[in-house]
């Protein structure tokens, strides 16, 4: 076995761990916590949880961008950046940006704040955003995740 195939076995479970992580907060932890818990309860409920697996989607993120950054260099693969056909590796990259700002830059320094002060004053309707946000990223990592399949195998 060779560096890259571990460095692509890495990234795969990586991206499984941490996409498939926010499949489950988005699908399964948001609709149950509407269902079983208080409106006003409902936001601290769910961050005493999502917060544990915060801390995984963290590790998977930082594996999943370091394994993916050493693939780019191993593999000599940053021409592809200037060709529109892949677009997928841009995806990708947009997505890992978008979930790194979140998880380490904006969560730390100011939405966890915000959404403590917005769900004071509004819990039902700081719940529905909490909703409507995790589909919008769970969507962009599923078509950014499918996309980069098809475009590994020559689907594009």
């Amino acid at each position: 076995m060779n560096d890259l195939a571990i460095a692509r076995a890495l990234h795969v479970i990586a991206v499984i761990l941490w996409i498939g992580g926010v499949a489950m907060v988005t699908t399964v932890l948001l609709p149950a916590t509407r269902r079983l818990v208080e409106e006003r309860r409902r936001v601290a409920f769910f961050e005493a949880l999502e917060g544990r697996f915060a801390a995984q989607s963290r590790l998977t993120t930082l594996l999943a961008g370091a394994s993916g950054l050493y693939l780019v260099i191993e593999l000599d693969l940053w021409p592809r950046f200037f060709l529109p056909r892949f677009w997928w590796m841009h995806a990708m990259v947009a997505i890992w940006v978008l979930f790194s700002l979140m998880l380490f830059v904006l969560e730390p320094l100011w939405l966890h704040r915000w959404f403590q002060h917005r769900a004071a004053a509004r819990p039902g309707t700081t719940f529905d955003l909490i909703g409507r946000l995790h589909w919008v990223l769970l969507l962009l990592s599923l078509a950014t995740t499918g996309g980069a399949v098809l475009g590994v195998h020559g689907g594009f």
